[in-house]
């Protein structure tokens, strides 16, 4: 439907622009029948000629033969149709307004050659604007069809890595699960009811492009209270998340890898840890930190592969080219991670 109607507009500013040059003469000789016939002889005629050279041009000679680099063809064909209406638009003149062809009086008439090379200058003007037209329609097209493969490819792997991204939650979150089972069945039962309402969160309010980022605090909030669940009081966590309203919207899942990094890492077996996250937010500037232990995994530690980091770099890359930072640094011995967004 809006092909049509692209192409019923063309059709329309088509018809303007002819209706203007063809009308712009008349208009002007107000209406005295000896000037009518003037233009008719001096502009209408070699316009309908100009007409036909952009036409036959634009509709099939530039498509089927310039643009398949049939460049010798399309020169023999312009040529021979340039010649041709040179030629009929003299014969025109010569035969059925000869009156008005008549040198001034006293004066002596140009050379014929000089006549045809001004018409031959003036007969190709219409066949450099319909390869310029043409060109800058096929540049358009172009570019949009580029827009939209990159965006159609954007989607899809975004899809990719957000497939990637809820099946690694849902295993950590399991892991979590299973630790809790024997040491606190009631606890365990729930922590199943919080992931409950996390899946449903990840299945039915994540499909869109953005999310309300206070649904998305929401969901950090409910998943760091899961996890600590798992340990003991000596894994101290602290979070600070700013109340915002409806109209900040984000792409969904964008800190939680940040979070489960922090969890993953930043506990060693048998001793304290203290874990926090913040996430301020000044004007059009988003800042989330997550801080904890830095605690170097064994050869032995087979827990998480850094899928997580790596989605979301990738994510990021995507969705806020040239809006973001990040930056990852050991600072006191521990590991602070540090993402910077900028809204639109």
């Amino acid at each position: 439907m809006e092909i049509r109607k692209n192409k019923v507009a063309i059709v329309v500013l088509h018809l303007l622009v002819w209706l203007v040059l063809f009308g712009l003469p008349y208009f002007l000789s107000s209406g005295q029948e000896e000037m009518i016939r003037r233009i008719a002889v001096h502009t209408w005629i070699p316009m309908a000629f100009y007409a036909v050279i952009f036409y036959i041009n634009y509709l099939w000679w530039i498509p089927s033969l310039l643009f398949r680099k049939k460049n010798g063809l399309f020169l023999v064909f312009n040529v021979v149709l340039i010649a041709a209406f040179v030629w009929l638009n003299g014969m025109l003149k010569d035969y059925f307004f000869s009156e008005f062809m008549s040198p001034p009086p006293g004066g002596q008439a140009p050379p014929r050659q000089f006549f045809l090379y001004l018409e031959g200058i003036s007969f190709t003007v219409p066949l450099v604007f319909s390869v310029a037209l043409k060109a800058t329609e096929r540049w358009i097209r172009t570019e949009a069809e580029q827009r939209e493969a990159a965006n159609i490819r954007l989607q899809s792997e975004l899809r990719h890595l957000k497939y990637q991204l809820q099946p690694h939650f849902f295993f950590n979150a399991l892991n979590n699960i299973y630790a809790l089972v024997d040491v606190s069945p009631e606890m365990a039962k729930e922590t199943i009811h919080s992931l409950g309402k996390l899946m449903r969160y990840l299945l039915y309010e994540t499909n869109t492009g953005e999310v309300s980022l206070r649904k998305e605090i929401g969901f950090m909030e409910k998943y760091i209270e899961l996890m600590k669940l798992r340990y003991s009081d000596n894994v101290r966590v602290y979070y600070d998340f700013p109340a915002v309203g409806q109209e900040r919207h984000i792409a969904p899942l964008l800190f939680i890898s940040l979070v489960e990094n922090a969890f993953k890492h930043g506990v060693s077996a048998g001793s304290g840890a203290d874990i926090s996250f913040v996430m301020k937010l000044e004007g059009k500037q988003l800042t989330f930190t997550a801080a904890n232990q830095n605690v170097p995994k064994t050869s032995g530690d087979k827990s998480g592969s850094g899928i997580g980091l790596q989605n979301l770099e990738k994510r990021l890359h995507l969705l806020y080219p040239e809006r973001y930072t990040m930056e990852t640094r050991v600072e006191d011995d521990r590991f602070i991670a540090v993402l910077s967004l900028e809204f639109q």
